[in-house]
């Protein structure tokens, strides 16, 4: 019997480890950590002296397809965190039943006060690309080609709407919640061209009790418009938190604008504040997450000291 070189041999060992090792990371990155929900928490000091404080739930990029029931079943339970309103930027579904199950699991959160704007995945289903393009091109490029959008937006847009909640794409308003007033107006989604910040442009309202922006891609020339125009805070989506990330390294790419040091949380901005969510779900073409778990948040604001 021929016996292999002990370098073959060797060779061979560590080529079974690395398998064995690759095919762990997947498992766990599309298995167990796109699965492992959290709730970020912060505190910030933003409303008049005395106020009382106003709780906001920030959702962003479930993107539901069928059979997420992990996903539904923790979004319903948001509503026990009792927050004063709710605030979606985008890209919800990535299907087309994917509707009538996301406003079934938003619940009671939709009888609250809040608002939404869309995000690309909104309007477009996805499709098969390299996630390594990531590293040298933004996605925006892909959409260029697509004109005609195939999933059912105007129906999620509407489900929201007739629940009280605003529609900010290119638009601004009032929201009441808690017995205040907040003034909020959005943009949509930049990664598409369909952003319009002339349509909302002017300083924000100075007697609401609070100002805030809201888009679902972070690209700078609107963060800085919102700042400029006096908004206190800014919540965005769309970066996943990088989805893919690296220990001790962090963010890799955004797919957009913004710098990776700002990919998520909570940041100073141009002078102002800004969120932005890593986001619940995944493309389903790319259905994985490492070193960056789902999220959403709640942003206790809290009277300035």
């Amino acid at each position: 019997m021929t016996t292999l070189p002990k370098s073959l041999r060797a060779a061979g060992r560590a080529a079974a480890v690395t398998g064995a090792v690759g095919l762990a990371g997947i498992a766990y990155a599309s298995v167990i950590e796109r699965n492992w929900f959290r709730l970020r928490h912060y505190e910030l000091p933003l409303l008049d002296p005395g106020s009382p404080r106003l709780r906001v739930l920030h959702i962003s990029d479930t993107h539901l397809t069928p059979g997420r029931r992990m996903l539904l079943d923790w979004l319903r339970g948001l509503e026990a965190y009792e927050p004063d309103f709710v605030v979606n930027t985008g890209d919800s579904i990535s299907h087309p039943d994917a509707v009538e199950p996301l406003i079934s699991a938003l619940g009671p959160l939709l009888d609250r006060p809040g608002a939404f704007v869309f995000g690309s995945n909104d309007l477009f289903s996805p499709q098969f690309k390299n996630p390594a393009r990531y590293l040298w091109r933004s996605s925006r490029e892909d959409y260029s080609k697509r004109k005609v959008p195939d999933l059912p937006w105007r129906e999620l847009g509407a489900a929201m709407s007739a629940r009280g909640w605003l529609d900010l794409n290119n638009r601004k308003g009032v929201l009441k919640a808690d017995g205040r007033d907040v003034a909020v107006a959005g943009v949509h989604d930049s990664h598409i061209g369909l952003d319009r910040y002339d349509e909302v442009a002017g300083t924000a309202d100075a007697e609401a009790d609070l100002r805030l922006g809201v888009l679902h891609s972070p690209e700078p020339a609107n963060l800085n418009r919102f700042a400029a125009d006096g908004y206190q805070l800014l919540l965005a989506g769309h970066t996943h938190g990088g989805q893919l990330c690296l220990p001790f390294y962090g963010t890799v790419v955004t797919n957009c604008g913004i710098d990776r040091r700002r990919a998520w949380g909570l940041n100073r901005y141009a002078g102002t504040w800004l969120h932005v969510s890593g986001g619940l779900g995944t493309s389903p073409t790319a259905p994985v997450r490492f070193c960056c778990r789902p999220e959403a948040t709640l942003l206790d604001l809290v009277a300035q000291r």
